[in-house]
């Protein structure tokens, strides 16, 4: 290997390493600033989690939940959105975007949407709940429709996702987005299941693993992986739509050459009997000059 080819080869290695750097901080820069606009959530939240280790009453830990559920609608919600924001412009090709800027930029633009939409979520997961520990404390059969709700919050968490992931990448009323992420979610099993699993594993290292992954990764690797998953579906329906207007367009060109077809075809039927130079009474009398009950020469040759 020549010297030139070394230096080279050393060059595309610091150019590897220097994409990666970037792309940790990146990474760490927005998640960072998503756990300072939700700081009353994760401080809850780190509240619960020491009374849970100190194996503290469970009482204590439940109401930590209680009010992570209550603050969540006006500091987690908007927050993720403004995560989502940053996320949706790597995953399009705009990685240079100005971080700081595009955050608080998405930030404010979706704080409605995002705060009422924290509240539709919450309400229906706390529906999902007290269902759960009603049908689990049953016994008999009734127990067994405790499987259902933890079914309806798998696919609650998947929507939610993808309420995200919507409303950072269109521009609807509310009630849509809210219609629109549960339609993506059930109308997409794999995908969901896809999705649910990388964040679940996301969560599961950054939770009871690696815990620094928290305050730096956790946020902005779930909303990466979240907004990718969405985009993916995203691209398949527009092909399939793409496809569908492209056949129904072919299948209107087709119709209409058949019918110029038809209409060239009965022309040049006129055109004909016109050549003859005859009218039809006397083109079609008979031998006594009396005119005969039959089609025109043209339309017979049609015929």
């Amino acid at each position: 290997m020549s010297k030139g080819d070394a230096r080279l080869e050393f060059r595309g290695l610091m150019g590897g390493l220097y994409r990666i750097s970037e792309w940790i901080m990146r990474l760490s820069v927005i998640n960072v600033l998503w756990v300072i606009c939700a700081i009353p959530f994760f401080f809850l939240g780190f509240l619960g989690m020491v009374a849970a280790a100190q194996q503290q009453s469970a009482e204590l830990f439940g109401q930590a939940l209680i009010l992570m559920a209550i603050v969540a609608p006006f500091t987690l919600f908007p927050s993720t959105a403004a995560m989502f924001t940053v996320a949706r412009k790597w995953v399009t090709g705009d990685v240079d975007v100005p971080l700081f800027k595009t955050f608080f930029r998405g930030y404010k633009e979706n704080f409605l949407q995002a705060m009422f939409g924290g509240l539709v979520f919450v309400l229906i997961g706390t529906i999902i709940y007290v269902n759960y520990t009603f049908y689990l404390r049953q016994s008999g059969t009734l127990s067994l429709l405790s499987v259902l709700f933890i079914v309806l919050t798998f696919i609650l968490v998947a929507a939610m996702f993808h309420f995200f992931s919507i409303m950072v990448h269109f521009h609807m009323k509310f009630w849509q987005l809210i219609r629109n992420s549960f339609l993506i979610t059930i109308g997409n099993p794999a995908m969901t299941v896809l999705l649910l699993v990388g964040n679940g594993i996301v969560l599961y290292f950054s939770l009871f693993r690696f815990n620094f992954l928290v305050p730096f990764f956790m946020g902005s690797l779930i909303a990466y992986a979240s907004f990718w998953n969405f985009y993916r579906i995203f691209e398949r329906m527009k092909t399939l739509s793409e496809q569908k207007e492209k056949e129904a367009a072919e299948k209107a060109e087709q119709e209409k050459a058949g019918a110029d077809a038809d209409q060239k075809a009965d022309r040049g039927g006129d055109e004909q009997w016109t050549e003859s130079g005859q009218a039809p009474e006397a083109a079609d009398q008979g031998e006594d000059g009396a005119p005969e009950d039959r089609e025109p020469q043209g339309r017979q040759t049609e015929a």
